[in-house]
């Protein structure tokens, strides 16, 4: 029963805190490192990591599609990108421009493939 879910991808409450936690640690040292893309506190922070998991989850269940940045290509990466501007307009406190998306979906592929397993997208 446990390698069923695991095969479809489903998680416990202790597998999505600790992505919740490292989305949150990512996405405050792409915040800090790219401009043009600003968290301004540890709630918005939250909410953001929490938006952009769902908003990856929605798409990934509804479309079968994979939004990792470097996971699929220019789509991928394009995909990535349009989560993370949306979520400057659904989580008070997060900044994010046209420019800031981009390069935030950059700098979030190269985390992700740095550190194993799925952390933000």
């Amino acid at each position: 029963m446990v390698e069923k879910r695991r095969e479809q991808g489903q998680l416990n409450i202790g597998q999505m805190f600790v992505r919740i936690l490292v989305s949150m640690i990512v996405l405050a040292v792409v915040a800090f490192f790219t401009p043009y893309f600003s968290i301004t506190g540890f709630v918005p922070l939250l909410l953001a990591a929490v938006v952009i998991g769902a908003l990856d989850y929605l798409i990934e269940r509804f479309t079968g599609f994979d939004a990792t940045p470097f996971g699929r290509g220019i789509t991928g990466f394009i995909v990535a990108a349009i989560i993370i501007y949306l979520t400057g307009y659904l989580v008070a406190g997060v900044t994010v421009g046209f420019m800031g998306a981009i390069l935030g979906a950059l700098a979030i592929g190269i985390v992700n493939m740095i550190i194993p397993g799925k952390g933000v997208f």
